[in-house]
């Protein structure tokens, strides 16, 4: 059940990195429409990135190894670090924190990016 509670954490921090980027967006201009749009379009650059490398179906897998770990240090550290530049550095560094423990926990029990399947095998 905990390891089944690891993978939940870890769809949870990817729903915080989609919340993050858009809440950055949100503070970039006190113009309502650059705020709409810097939000949506970096909430759908990080989703094409995630989607193309990151996803269980991914189009390009990078599910394991180094280039897993560059992927969710840059991706995840990414929506952190623009929650911190936005302002609420506390929430983007429990974030990050629990990012770290995910990821630790994943690794000791030999939990693979993709480890959610039809069928709820992991």
């Amino acid at each position: 059940m905990t390891k089944s509670l690891n993978l939940a954490l870890m769809f949870l921090l990817e729903l915080a990195v989609y919340a993050s980027v858009a809440y950055w967006g949100f503070t970039v201009s006190d113009n309502w429409a650059v705020r709409v749009l810097v939000a949506a379009g970096a909430v759908v650059l990080f989703g094409a990135v995630w989607s193309v490398f990151g996803s269980p179906r991914a189009r390009v897998p990078v599910h394991r190894g180094p280039g897993r770990l560059l992927l969710e240090l840059v991706w995840f550290g990414g929506g952190f670090a623009l929650l911190a530049a936005a302002g609420p550095v506390v929430a983007a560094a429990v974030l990050a924190a629990l990012f770290v423990l995910n990821g630790l926990l994943r690794w000791r029990w030999g939990q693979s990016a993709g480890a959610i399947r039809p069928g709820g095998r992991g």
